[in-house]
């Protein structure tokens, strides 16, 4: 049998493990799918949202809470398996620790994905703006990518310790500033385009790169310790 085809048999098998852990009890996607809901319907009230500034303020309010749930959904599904013991049985498996990341990685991906695909149409309604178009789509991949490929190494770096809950969110938050602006203004050129606008996609891809790169590379030493 092939390395490659190892690697994405251990990692489909991880995946489907979680996934349907996740199934069965429906956890992790009512928790950041309330989050997420809730924290859009805040901000529609606590703003002032009239039609000459809402293209400047509704981006900023999505991205905030697709951050704010994924951070807390990515800190319970690593939680879990350490609390569990899961992980500990898992690593002594003779399973590529880059597999591993790889699962964790696309099932965080996948529950993120799960709570876009409600909460876009509803921040849609809800803020009057046209961003259920096929050009937000690389947005929230990118986006989504960003914040699930550091959100998946510090959950695994803070699972071990008390505080994770407090320690995850400030480990993540700064490191996904330059992702989080891109996201903003890349949304912002969807719901009101507009001519001369910087390559705000590309920069998302560019850190999704370089924060891939770390979070594939060090996420076996992170898990080991």
């Amino acid at each position: 049998m092939s390395s490659t085809r190892l690697f994405w048999e251990q990692t489909l098998a991880i995946l489907w493990k979680d996934v349907r852990c996740e199934l069965r009890t429906r956890q992790i996607w009512l928790a950041m799918g309330m989050f997420a809901l809730l924290t859009l319907v805040v901000f529609n009230f606590a703003f002032d949202l009239r039609v000459d500034n809402q293209t400047a303020v509704a981006p900023g309010a999505l991205w905030i809470a697709f951050v704010f749930a994924s951070t807390l959904g990515l800190g319970r599904t690593m939680a879990a398996e350490q609390e569990q013991g899961a992980m500990d049985r898992l690593l002594l498996c003779p399973v590529d620790r880059k597999a591993i990341f790889a699962a964790k990685l696309l099932g965080n991906l996948v529950f993120i994905g799960a709570v876009e695909v409600v909460a876009v149409p509803v921040f849609a309604a809800i803020y009057n703006v046209p961003v259920v178009t096929f050009a937000a789509l690389p947005i929230l991949a990118l986006g989504t990518l960003g914040i699930a490929s550091l959100g998946t190494l510090f959950a695994a770096i803070t699972a071990n310790t008390r505080a994770r809950e407090v320690l995850l969110p400030i480990l993540v938050f700064p490191l996904l500033v330059p992702v989080v602006i891109g996201a903003v203004k890349a949304t912002q050129g969807v719901i009101d385009p507009a001519g001369g606008e910087p390559p705000w996609l590309g920069l998302i891809a560019a850190f999704d790169v370089i924060f891939l790169s770390i979070a594939a590379v060090t996420f076996r030493y992170v898990i080991e310790e």
